[in-house]
């Protein structure tokens, strides 16, 4: 069976981000430079603590989360590293070599080696998903062609979760901005989730790093915040 044509269009622009992470893990090994994180352990684990923000407490028993795009499955190792114990992890890549590596860190951890893009794909349902470092980086691909193949991932990612899922991507409020990252505009994020994954959105840009965080909750799930007695 041949690959659906959708996917046969965007592979140039995965294929070449999972290119240049296994490059990171050749170069520098397994730590947050070898998976493409470039200023400091302490950066990295700020990334973590945010995207497990997304989780929402309490819960009956334990919530599934799907990493998506696990890597070396760091973020695992600050769960474990914070006492995070409520929250069942596993991974996916499209990466054949971090998945070894992974695995042979987690032997106990379930890890699916899938390309989300190809509709033959098929996962089981998790409660959330992260989806850290996915599109920061666009390397030689164009601005046009980053959106679209972010636009294609979240529309694959949004019906494999029960409750929500979080990515980031390079925020537009700097002095600067690189060629190879992929800064995009929170307005053309929130409409595209309006339009297309539903209005139960966060937009966090409040961690002091160059990039936001973004929240999408499935619409109706979750109660709406009480008001104290007395106040608007």
């Amino acid at each position: 069976m041949s690959q659906p044509q959708g996917a046969n269009a965007l592979k140039p622009v995965y294929e070449s981000i999972v290119a240049a992470c296994e490059q990171d893990l050749d170069r520098h090994g397994d730590n947050y430079l070898g998976v493409g994180w470039t200023k400091s352990q302490a950066h990295a684990d700020r990334r973590y603590r945010i995207m497990l923000e997304l989780v929402r407490r309490p819960f009956d028993g334990r919530a599934t989360l799907l990493d998506v795009g696990c890597g070396a499955s760091h973020l695992l190792a600050y769960m474990q590293a914070n006492g995070v114990n409520d929250i069942e992890y596993s991974g996916l890549d499209l990466s054949a070599k971090f998945l070894a590596l992974s695995k042979g860190k987690f032997p106990t951890v379930s890890y699916y080696h899938a390309d989300l893009l190809d509709s033959r794909t098929q996962l089981p349902m998790f409660d959330y998903a992260v989806l850290n470092g996915l599109f920061n980086y666009k390397g030689a691909s164009s601005h046009d062609d980053m959106w679209t193949y972010m636009r294609a991932f979240l529309r694959r990612v949004a019906p494999l979760v029960r409750l929500g899922f979080a990515f980031n991507v390079m925020t537009k409020y700097l002095d600067w901005e690189r060629d190879d990252l992929f800064h995009l505009p929170l307005d053309t994020i929130a409409a595209f989730l309006n339009d297309e994954v539903g209005r139960s959105f966060i937009i966090r840009h409040d961690y002091g790093l160059f990039e936001y965080t973004v929240y999408a909750y499935k619409d109706g799930l979750f109660p709406e915040p009480q008001t104290p007695t007395g106040q608007i």
